[in-house]
């Protein structure tokens, strides 16, 4: 039996006997909030449902903030991720594809673990097709889609808090139609949504935030330019809205940014911010450390202000990248070959020694071994640090 169901069971049992106070019979709160934060994340829904006082004590955010200064929590990937269905052949062959139902799956790159989280209780079927997650503190967000049967838009907010194993409804996302939006979060509270097109296929330059505590939206400024399938990125305590195309281009994407700065409450423009035309921004994201990595071409390349490096080539066979992530020092990548059905995972160590290709020294991918359960296409993905 292990340690944390020992303690649940004696709290249980003494706990008519215990003082109103005591997190565990007998022994100091402090001592027993060390114990607490220590239970494996997936055993914090069954321990909150001990006692009232557990309950509570689990769901302050003060309790995750203890569990990370005391370098107790872990990051881990989720993605909106296609399942994968088998189909046999006439001539007895068996063949593997990604099909049009997506659901979430999560990674624990410590451990090498895969898992699926629960269906919205709404939404059993399937996610919306071209949904966004973002991760907020413990919280999952689901944010808009279109009705996988429907198509039609939707502005529903799911949040999933990985503490409790629930789903709760978040207030719907205002104002008219958007979809292919960007959006990111600070990792605390905060989430922007800029950019995308209306119900008319136009491109839209107005943004929006929307705070998971609170559960409220506030209307931001509008930005300087329209952005269609823009990226947004939280890079140095600010958010950046990357790329994306006015009505008018149809697919050709800007290579500039804009930036909104809280303590002016406006956008402001940066040009070149890519360095080159006509490349999407969806692969853009923060690093560990602090820099913006994404691919271009046949390559990943770093952001060495104000000029972007080559990093490393694709791994090898990979001539399309569905998503690309940080997470523990190194870069993951979701791709394929051409002539794949399936996505393969690789990951690449960020070595500091070694920054940039060079000298005869190329940085090398390492495939990251995968069930054929989760090697559907990833349409969406983030990290969460839980």
């Amino acid at each position: 039996m292990s340690w944390h169901v020992t303690i649940a069971r004696t709290c249980t049992r003494y706990m008519p006997r215990a003082r109103a106070m005591d997190l565990i019979p007998g022994i100091p709160n402090e001592i027993a909030l060390e114990c607490l934060i220590r239970l494996p994340v997936d055993q914090f829904s069954k321990a909150a449902s001990v006692c009232k006082k557990w309950n509570g004590e689990i769901m302050l955010p003060e309790f995750r903030r203890l569990r990370k200064v005391s370098g107790l929590t872990r990051t881990v990937l989720a993605m909106v991720q296609s399942m994968v269905a088998t189909v046999k052949k006439p001539e007895g062959d068996t063949v593997l594809f990604s099909t049009q139902v997506y659901r979430l799956s999560v990674c624990d790159p410590e451990n090498g673990s895969w898992y699926d989280l629960p269906p919205i209780p709404e939404l059993i079927d399937g996610l919306p097709r071209f949904c966004r997650i973002v991760g907020v503190g413990s919280d999952l967000v689901v944010i808009g889609g279109c009705d996988p049967d429907t198509w039609r838009v939707m502005d529903s907010v799911f949040v999933y808090n990985f503490i409790s194993g629930s789903w709760r409804r978040g207030a719907d996302m205002p104002g008219q139609q958007r979809s292919f939006f960007g959006c990111a979060s600070d990792s605390d509270r905060m989430i922007v949504v800029a950019g995308g097109h209306d119900d008319e296929k136009n491109a839209m330059k107005s943004a929006l935030s929307y705070d998971v505590v609170k559960d409220e939206w506030i209307t931001l400024p509008d930005m300087v330019m329209e952005r269609d399938e823009c990226k947004v990125v939280f890079h140095k305590g600010k958010f950046h809205v990357i790329g994306g195309y006015p009505t008018w281009a149809q697919g050709h994407f800007e290579n500039d940014a804009e930036v909104f700065d809280t303590a002016t409450w406006q956008w402001r423009l940066e040009d070149d911010f890519l360095s080159v035309i006509n490349t999407s921004p969806h692969s853009c994201i923060e690093g560990d450390d602090g820099r913006l990595y994404m691919c271009r071409g046949g390559d990943v390349a770093v952001k060495e202000d104000p000029t972007w490096q080559k990093l490393a080539g694709l791994p090898a066979g990979i001539t399309s990248v569905a998503y690309l992530t940080a997470c523990q020092g190194k870069l993951i990548l979701v791709g394929r070959g051409q002539l794949d059905e399936l996505y393969s995972i690789y990951a690449l160590d960020l070595d500091l020694d070694l920054d940039v290709e060079s000298d005869g020294k190329v940085k090398k991918w390492t495939k990251v071994e995968t069930s054929d359960e989760y090697s559907g296409h990833v349409q969406y993905g983030c990290c969460l640090e839980i």
